[in-house]
């Protein structure tokens, strides 16, 4: 029997990856539901393939455009995310790829758990955001998650039955991004061209400058915290700027474990699919140059002051991790939108977490995603209209 699948955000780069394993192994896999936001003539390809009959467009224009190509089709369009339920009212997944950028994956994320035996969300949003709200749907219909990003994936992996209570440090690994050598003097005058210039992935403009910040790790840390349950005192980042080891895991009986693998995101995700299945990834072989060369760094803070964030964190749940994501968010539009400068991004944003109106919600758990999704709003709003 071939197993369903439902792919959110199947257009973008994570989806698009997940599609071509799917692709490979054709016979084995039926698509239920692709979603997108714009992406029409993507969407209408990769439907053609696997003759899906749900697809969920959320841009109007996109929705109407499809519902006239489509109209003699028996493929179902919808236009956001209400008729979950009715898609899959007799349906039970047994994969979901949730990989809606930004905010906006939270919603059809957790909509989307009860309808599924096993949900990977490559969304830093979502887990940073939500996490307590995902958590408790996963415990609610026994869905199993797994992290698709290489960092959490790759903890994943390691720790394999381990548990949280043997773990003593946990360490995440930086590439140190396009600037990690750029004397800091010259941090200045730092461009937009410059800082989408990531030396060893290929990445949307948003996650690029967010590695080019560090402010990718500050939520790859805040996510680790909130899926492996660990204190924010046992993890640590390290510059590798191989990309070769994605992760170290330092246990209390003595032995440390580390996972290494190119810089392919096909990898952590094929291997969210299919587990420990007997089925091959076509990989590189082991690169001895780098094994024998693998250098690890600690933080310059000067260099990357948002990592700082951290050492306020508290080891709860709060919409103050709502409030960091919604302002890095909008002031790294600001920066694509040369509305202000790079240094601006961290220096705005230290100052704005600071703030008393912002810090007491460190002791606030979010309630519902209503209250995030107003949280978020109002603090991209607040940043619109500071005085840079």
């Amino acid at each position: 029997m071939k197993k369903k699948i439902a792919i959110l955000g199947s257009t973008g780069s994570i989806g698009k990856t997940l599609f071509k394993i799917l692709k490979k192994d054709k016979t084995n896999f039926e698509i239920t539901l692709l979603t997108a936001n714009k992406n029409a003539k993507e969407i209408l390809k990769q439907v053609k393939i696997f003759k899906v009959k749900n697809i969920i467009i959320t841009d109007n224009k996109k929705f109407l455009y499809l519902k006239k190509i489509l109209h003699k089709s028996k493929i179902k369009i919808y236009n956001n995310f209400d008729n979950i339920d009715n898609i899959f009212a007799k349906i039970k997944n047994d994969y979901v790829m949730s990989s809606i950028t930004g905010i906006e994956g939270l919603n059809p994320t957790l909509k989307i758990i009860k309808h599924t035996k096993k949900i990977a969300i490559a969304n830093k949003e979502s887990i940073v955001c939500g996490w307590s709200l995902i958590h408790e749907k996963l415990l609610k219909f026994n869905t199993k998650f797994i992290p698709v990003d290489s960092e959490h994936f790759s903890i994943f992996a390691l720790l394999g039955a381990s548990k949280n209570y043997n773990i003593k440090n946990i360490y995440i690994t930086a590439s140190g991004g396009p600037f990690f050598n750029l004397p800091l003097n010259k941090f200045k005058s730092i461009d937009i061209n410059s800082a989408l210039k990531h030396p060893n992935w290929k990445m949307g403009k948003k996650i690029s400058i967010d590695s080019a910040t560090m402010m990718n790790k500050v939520f790859e840390i805040i996510e680790a915290k909130k899926i492996f349950d660990i204190k924010y005192e046992q993890l640590k980042i390290l510059v590798h700027p191989k990309s070769y080891a994605h992760a170290l895991i330092q246990f209390k009986n003595g032995l440390t474990k580390l996972l290494i693998h190119d810089t392919n995101m096909s990898i952590p995700i094929f291997n969210s699919l299919y587990e420990l299945n007997e089925k091959t990834f076509k990989s590189k072989n082991l690169d001895f140059s780098i094994i024998n060369d693998l250098r690890f760094e600690k933080i310059n803070l000067k260099r990357f002051p948002v990592v700082k964030i951290l050492n306020n964190m508290q080891n709860n749940h709060s919409l103050f991790e709502t409030i960091i994501v919604a302002a890095n968010d909008q002031l790294v539009e600001m920066f694509l939108d040369n509305k202000i400068q790079f240094l601006d991004i961290s220096r705005i944003l230290l100052r704005t977490l600071k703030n008393k109106e912002f810090s007491r919600y460190k002791q606030i758990k979010p309630k519902n995603i209503a209250e995030i999704l107003r949280l978020n709003k109002y603090v991209r709003l607040k940043i619109s209209s500071i005085d840079i």
